[in-house]
């Protein structure tokens, strides 16, 4: 490991450039590459959030941009093909503004679709290769990665002999070439080990033919998957036989589109990572609160804190209206499929004071009191989405919209389902009181495929109420 930190050090000596003429602003445990990926599948960043983002990049102390939008057909799909001259006007100017903002523009390709490696057609696509990182070599870009994840082809050894040739043939003809790095096609550790733990033939011959001047990023135990432990990347680690930059999938939704990511990013061992890249969401305003404590973490590692980290920064971006967009952020944490599972849980205490008052509500201990407290902190979320809804800028807004109308679509629900059971213990249940809740019910569930939020509290909330009081028409019809 100790050999392969010197490699990194002499061969990636405008990374620790860029950290050092940052020092007065992060900490001396920082990680040496910190950033963000542009990494997301679906509707690209237009230019000027590029531009905005760098600048953000450089306000909160990160200092690497990767240029990696999966759907830029010239980045993936037609990897080979020149960029157009307005396309590689508009590179030049996001490199432009990478270096007023001290951030490492690093162009990234994704060839593995299509590529060969072997024969005439397998030199050619080098020559393809190296006149695409030359065209962008000419307006300024030093730092290239060539990523091969997502892709069905797993040729271990065709890759890392693709990648060496042309690190080594630009290293070559320039030298101030900076970082290269490279995403595998086994890039999550899961995907790694096959059975009794047993490194998959891809990962070992990859791992073993790849040079060492060539970054390795990962994405962790899974794809998506939250509370990576020192352990787990030193497994990993131990598979590569040195240090791995780490890909972070949050607060990347292109996953789960209906979902918002706006809570911190939790802890991640980045002692003695070489690099950390965060995915966002294609929200690029929005994702900034959680790209805001990532560059806290990044910057000062043993002392991150998440809530600390993540309040600063929703203070920072949102001023007055801060404490509303906590409340709604609070909602907008946790993301789950049946492979993904990341972020803090949705509004972790009023989740218990709904547990609370089902635990309470057959014996009517306490009642009264729990609807109450409850309804009143339903009505807080409420009148948050309101004036996020009258009062955000117009970008911000256009982000988060239809979460916004569904929270509070949610909220109103539960606020009348609420009514309705303490109507019910009272024995004053209306007809009209069930058919206004069942109305505010259905109006939830005709916005679930568009925008979908606070699943496991606020609106799960509703799924149980629903649950409960269908229970209670069935026994007042017997």
């Amino acid at each position: 490991m100790f050999v392969f930190a010197l490699l990194l050090g002499s061969c990636l000596p405008g990374i620790f450039a860029c950290a050092a003429a940052r020092a007065k602003q992060v900490a001396p445990d920082a990680v040496p590459l910190r950033g963000v990926v542009e990494g997301f599948y679906g509707t690209p960043w237009t230019q000027q959030e590029r531009l905005d983002m760098l600048s953000f990049c450089g306000r909160v102390g990160f200092n690497a941009y990767i240029y990696a939008p999966k759907d830029d057909a010239y980045h993936r799909n037609q990897w080979r093909l020149p960029y157009p001259p307005q396309k590689l006007t508009e590179l030049a100017a996001l490199v432009k503004a990478a270096k007023a903002a001290r951030v490492r523009f690093i162009f990234a390709v994704s060839p593995g679709m299509d590529l060969f490696y072997l024969g005439h057609a397998g030199a050619e696509d080098q020559a393809a290769m190296l006149a695409k990182c030359e065209a962008l070599y000419g307006v300024g870009v030093r730092d290239f990665a060539i990523f091969f994840d997502d892709i069905e082809q797993k040729d271990g050894p065709g890759q890392a002999a693709f990648l060496n040739a042309v690190s080594a043939r630009l290293r070559a003809r320039h030298h101030d070439i900076g970082a290269i790095l490279t995403v595998p096609t086994e890039y999550f550790r899961a995907d790694m080990v096959g059975a009794a733990g047993v490194v998959k033939p891809y990962t070992a011959s990859f791992s073993k033919l790849l040079s060492p001047d060539i970054l390795v990023l990962y994405t962790g135990e899974g794809v998506v998957k939250g509370n990576l432990t020192a352990e787990e990347y030193q497994a990993a680690e131990g598979i590569y036989g040195r240090p791995l930059g780490i890909w972070w999938n949050y607060p990347v939704t292109d996953y789960k589109e209906t979902n918002l990511a706006l809570g911190p990013v939790e802890n991640l061992p980045l002692k003695g990572v070489p690099a950390v890249f965060f995915n966002p969401m294609r929200h690029e305003q929005m994702s900034r609160i959680s790209l805001a404590t990532a560059a806290s973490l990044a910057n000062h590692p043993s002392h991150y804190e998440p809530q600390t980290a993540w309040k600063e920064a929703v203070e920072r971006q949102y001023g007055s209206l801060a404490p509303a967009m906590m409340t709604v952020a609070e909602h907008a944490q946790h993301l789950e499929t049946s492979w993904a599972d990341i972020g803090r849980s949705d509004a972790p205490a009023l989740r218990q004071e709904m547990d609370a008052l089902w635990q309470s509500y057959p014996r009517g201990v306490l009642l009264r009191l729990r609807v109450q407290r409850l309804d009143d902190r339903l009505a807080q979320i409420e009148m948050a989405t309101e004036k996020l809804l009258l009062e955000l800028p117009g970008t911000q807004l256009a982000e988060c919209r239809p979460q916004l109308l569904q929270l509070q679509r949610i909220v109103r629900a539960d606020r009348l389902g609420l009514a309705l059971l303490a109507a019910h213990r009272n024995g004053k249940m209306t007809a009209a009181q069930q058919t206004s809740f069942l109305a505010a019910r259905q109006a939830v569930i005709a916005h679930d495929g568009e925008a979908r939020i606070s699943e496991k509290t606020a609106r799960a909330f509703l799924d149980e109420l629903t649950d409960h009081l269908n229970l209670v028409n069935e026994t007042v019809g017997n």
